[in-house]
Order: structure tokens, then C-alpha cells, then sequence
């Protein structure tokens, strides 16, 4: 029997049998498409093989105590940053999504890696359905990448795709990007949501089947999420951001789903002229410029997955000269701000109320964890007060509505990296003040008030 035409919303997936302006679901104007599915295929025979399974994998459910654990050797990509993003290194036959702004350097950094992967493991495919192959050689010249087993593969159609994965065998497989790639079973145009949930689905029995690894290039909405549908998160087993600022040399790579480690994992490079080179120290890249004893700079020690890391958070108070004072963060929440320039008012005692306030993480770096609030309030409180953060001075600590400051995690790492940034002096929350944690030669200031806390970082 013929399948009906539907339409999906290109936005969330849900389905309608007719056109609908809006989508019940999630509310988004003019996202239906229509959209032919394939024919339902028949049932599986009996006994029959499985669609995909993993290298070793029973046919039969069994009991939880008699499955031997087993410890995926972990294969380096050559960059140590990010193979720290990944883990400790690409697990055989995982699916990573890979997504970021046109430009950022997606390309780039999967094209440096995989020239340093088919060196040391095997031959590398690389799809892609964006540039020819003399584009793709243009750009591998300019990294210099040298002598290589890597294959490339000018082509959007997914069953040749899989063709050649099939014919090759390849150690590594990388498909540039998944929005461009279509199946011939539907007629819908490349990116929507049907063509990228059956690419993403069969590349991953690929990858099972063939216990090959194999990474997708996603592109990203205007709101930075990844665009096609969140299905396709499920789908893989590792989602990793591409972020960085046009205007700045550094990119960040962070995880936000991992199931082979930790997530929020972040490594750090540097965009030069031959390719991206990973930065072993960011607390040196992000203080490289900081001014020595400017009002309204603050270090902030916070923490990166198992990452400790330092930033400078600068903040610019000054008289408004319109009837509503403005807030405005670049790398902090704006919300978080509001909440921490009230708790000022309430606790503090500073009067904010007609003072246009601009915070900045310098570098162009996010910080979205609380125990970054600290550092805030230090920042605006010395730009207001006209007077310098106290010298060779870091901090941390989470901020309450009742102006207490309260403990954070991974303490001990925080202040490890403090000191070897040549830092002397830590205030942190009483409740992390442990004097056995501390390096030698660093002196620890334990507060509970917001109150209390400005008086030992801001110079009298």
C-alpha cells in the first residue's frame, strides 16, 4: 500500500496529516513540511539477524551478574585537548555529534585529526557533502598534514556513503555535515527532519555493525542549539559544542553528553595560520592581559568538567543618563546578574539602583557555574568604589538572596591552580576553608557574608 504524504515540523518532529500553521507542540509559525516516509518494511523472520548488534553480542537476554565487564580501548585522535574532550580518547563504534557556528573551525580540527588518527590507527574516511575533494586537499596543504591514509568522499547520499564504508573499512569515519546528507527512500530535501533522523540512524548501525567510530558534523540555529531534531541527540553517544568567538583566537570544545565520561569536559585551542593548536595551560591564554591593579577586575578560579581554570571577570559601574539604569553581561547569565546586583542592594548596602552596570568575562570565555558569583559582586563592588581587588587575589563561591556565601565543589583543584599561577592569597567560603587542602605558600581567607567578603578582597 502507498504511504500517505504527512507533514512534520521541522522544528520539534511532531506529525499532522494536513498542512497546520502552528505546531501544536511546540508553538513554532510555518515549520510543516511535507513529507513521503518509506514503505513500512515487513516483520523480521524468526531467528533472523539482528539489524545491528555489537562485536560479540548475544541473540538472547541474560542475567546482569554473569557479563563480563568489558573496558573499550580508548583510540587517541593525536590532539590531546581533544581527546580530553572525548574521555580519554574515541571509543570503537561511537557516534560523536560535533556541532558549531559556519566557520568556527569544525572542519578544521576533524581534518587535523583525522590525518593524526590515519596515521597511527588506520585509513580514515572523510564525507563530505559541503566541498569537493580539491577543496578539501587545498585545506589539508595549508595544515600541513603530510603523507596520510585518508580517503575523501565528495557525496551527499547516504547509501553510497555506506557503500564505502563497506568496501573500505575504514579505522574512522567522519560525514561533513549530517544536515547535507539524504536517503533515497524519502523525497524530502536534505536537513529536514525525516532525511537527518534516518542518516544519523543508519550511519549508527554502521558504526555498531562494523564497530567503526564515526563523527557528525552538525550545524547549529540562530540560538546556538543544534538544528534538526533533538531526537538526534538521543541517537549518538557523545554531543560535543563548538564555541569560540569570531573576534578572538581561541575555541572551545565542550561536552555536553558523553556515555563513555564525564560531561562538560572543555579543551582549548588556539586558531592560528596552519590549524588549530590546543592550549595546555588556558589560565595563562585568559590572564595574558589582564591590567595589574584596574578597579573592577576580578580572577575568578572555576572549574571546567575536571578542568580548574582561571578568568578574569570585569565589570564597569557608572551613572546612567536615562530614566532606566541597564544591565548588560557578556558571558554571564544577565539573569544571574540582576540577582547578584539585588542581593548588593539588599545585603550589601550599595546603592546600584541608578547606576548602569556591563559585566564581560574577558577572552570571550562562559561561565555559567554559581560558584562564579563571588567574583561578580567583587567586580561591580570595585568598579562602584573606585578602588582595586586587593593583589595576587582569586576567589570563588557561590552567592545566596540572604547574602551568605555559600560552599562549592572540587575546592582542592581550584586552589591547586591558583598557586601555580603565582597567586598568594585565595577568598573562598568558609565552608571550603581547609588549611590542609591549601599549597604550600597560599594564604586562605574563609568568609560567610557578602559583606564580610568585600571587605577582604577590595583594598581600603
Amino acid at each position: 500500500m502507498k504511504p500517505h504524504p504527512v507533514f512534520v515540523c521541522q522544528e520539534c518532529g511532531a506529525q499532522a496529516p494536513k498542512w497546520l500553521g502552528r505546531c501544536p507542540e511546540c508553538g513554532a509559525w510555518n515549520s510543516f513540511v511535507e513529507e513521503r516516509p518509506a514503505a513500512s518494511p515487513g516483520p523480521a523472520p524468526a531467528g533472523g539477524e539482528a539489524r545491528y548488534a555489537l562485536p560479540g553480542a548475544g541473540g538472547g537476554a541474560r542475567r546482569y551478574d554473569e557479563i563480563d565487564a568489558l573496558t573499550a580501548e580508548r583510540l587517541s585522535t593525536g590532539i590531546d585537548e581533544f581527546d580530553r574532550v572525548l574521555g580519554g580518547g574515541v571509543v570503537p563504534g561511537s557516534l560523536v555529534l560535533l556541532g558549531g557556528e559556519p566557520g568556527i573551525g569544525k572542519s578544521t580540527l576533524l581534518l587535523q585529526a583525522a590525518a593524526h588518527f590515519a596515521r597511527s590507527v588506520g585509513p580514515v574516511l572523510y564525507s563530505s557533502g559541503e566541498e569537493s575533494e580539491h577543496q578539501i586537499k587545498s585545506r589539508g596543504e595549508r595544515l600541513q598534514i603530510g603523507h596520510a591514509p585518508l580517503y575523501l568522499l565528495a557525496e551527499t547520499c547516504l547509501e553510497r556513503i555506506l557503500e564505502e564504508i563497506a568496501t573500505l573499512k575504514p579505522a574512522l569515519v567522519i560525514v561533513d555535515s549530517i544536515q547535507t546528507v539524504f536517503s533515497l527512500k524519502f523525497q524530502s530535501a536534505p536537513g529536514s527532519i525525516g532525511q537527518v533522523r534516518e542518516a544519523a540512524t543508519q550511519l549508527l548501525f554502521a558504526a555498531k555493525g562494523l564497530n567503526i567510530p564515526t563523527f557528525l558534523v552538525g550545524h547549529v540555529t540562530k540560538d546556538g542549539a543544534l538544528a534538526g531534531p533533538k531526537a538526534l541527540e538521543h541517537v549518538v553517544d557523545t554531543v560535543l559544542y563548538f564555541e569560540g568567538e569570531r573576534h578572538h583566537s581561541h575555541r572551545v570544545v565542550r561536552a555536553v553528553k558523553n556515555r563513555f565520561g564525564a560531561i562538560s569536559e572543555l579543551g582549548v585551542f588556539e586558531m592560528t595560520g596552519t590549524g588549530l593548536r590546543p592550549v595546555p595551560n588556558p589560565s595563562q591564554l585568559f590572564l595574558a592581559e589582564r591590567p595589574a591593579g584596574a578597579p573592577g577586575s576580578a580572577v575568578l578560579c572555576c572549574m571546567e568538567g575536571s578542568r580548574p581554570i582561571l578568568v578574569e571577570i570585569q565589570a564597569l559601574v557608572s551613572g546612567t543618563t536615562f530614566g532606566n539604569a541597564r544591565r548588560m553581561s557578556s558571558g554571564v547569565d544577565p539573569g544571574r546578574l540582576s540577582l547578584l546586583l539585588a542581593v548588593l542592594e539588599k545585603r550589601a548596602g550599595l546603592n546600584l539602583i541608578g547606576e548602569d552596570v556591563f559585566l564581560n568575562v574577558a577572552g570571550g570565555m562562559a561561565v555559567d557555574e554559581p560558584a562564579a558569583d563571588l567574583a561578580v559582586v567583587a567586580a561591580v563592588a570595585s568598579s562602584l568604589r573606585n578602588r582595586p581587588v586587593r593583589e595576587r587575589t582569586a576567589m570563588f563561591g557561590e552567592v545566596g538572596l540572604a547574602g551568605e556565601v555559600r560552599g562549592t565543589t572540587q575546592a582542592p583543584l581550584r586552589l591547586k591552580e591558583a598557586a601555580q599561577m603565582g597567586f598568594a592569597r585565595v577568598v573562598l567560603p568558609a565552608g571550603n576553608c581547609a588549611p590542609a587542602d591549601a599549597p604550600a605558600g597560599l594564604e586562605l581567607v574563609g568568609v560567610t557574608r557578602v559583606s564580610e567578603a568585600l571587605d577582604a578582597l577590595i583594598a581600603g
